[in-house]
């Protein structure tokens, strides 16, 4: 089966084909770049001891199977304007997850949106100029979404960023 069939099979069915597995090189390059997503393949490749070649076509595979989502800013959401952060969890009517979700993607401020499981169905978190913005995204834009049954409003107070060279706590 080729590439494209794969891809039109995926497509139709909606299920993605599992990832290949990721080797040291493979994982010390995802490392070097949630560091610093403008590095170059030059710079990877050093880093790794690989040929550019080689490190381009491992960043290009670990694109193609989705295990690099994309590459972006780390923002200070405080120093962007957007002094006001929340999560909001939803309960939402059973089995309407990918018509939440298309809605909750169209909201303002909106950075991070995960189903789960426990005492509610939705995590969003979203980032908003100030409170009173806030409250508008949660009193009319997500209590008129049908399928929202409840929210939950988690004013955040202070955010860090994890770094991800840094070790583990023990």
């Amino acid at each position: 089966m080729t590439a494209e069939q794969m891809a039109e099979d995926w497509e139709r069915t909606g299920q993605e084909p599992p990832p290949r597995p990721l080797d040291a090189i493979d994982r010390d390059i995802l490392r070097i770049l949630q560091t610093d997503g403008r590095a170059s393949i030059r710079s990877v490749a050093e880093r790794v001891h690989v040929s550019r070649a080689n490190a381009y076509a491992r960043i290009n595979r670990l694109i193609e199977d989705r295990v690099i989502r994309g590459f972006g800013a780390r923002i200070n959401h405080e120093r962007a304007g957007q002094g006001a952060s929340a999560y909001i969890t939803l309960k939402i009517v059973q089995n309407s997850w990918r018509t939440v979700r298309e809605q909750l993607q169209e909201l303002p401020g909106a950075t991070h949106i995960a189903l789960v499981s426990g005492d509610f169905d939705v995590l969003l978190l979203v980032h908003a100029p100030d409170n009173r913005t806030l409250r508008e995204l949660v009193l009319t834009r997500l209590q008129s979404i049908p399928e929202v049954l409840s929210t939950r409003t988690l004013l955040v107070f202070e955010e860090t960023d994890l770094d991800p060279k840094a070790p583990p706590a023990p």
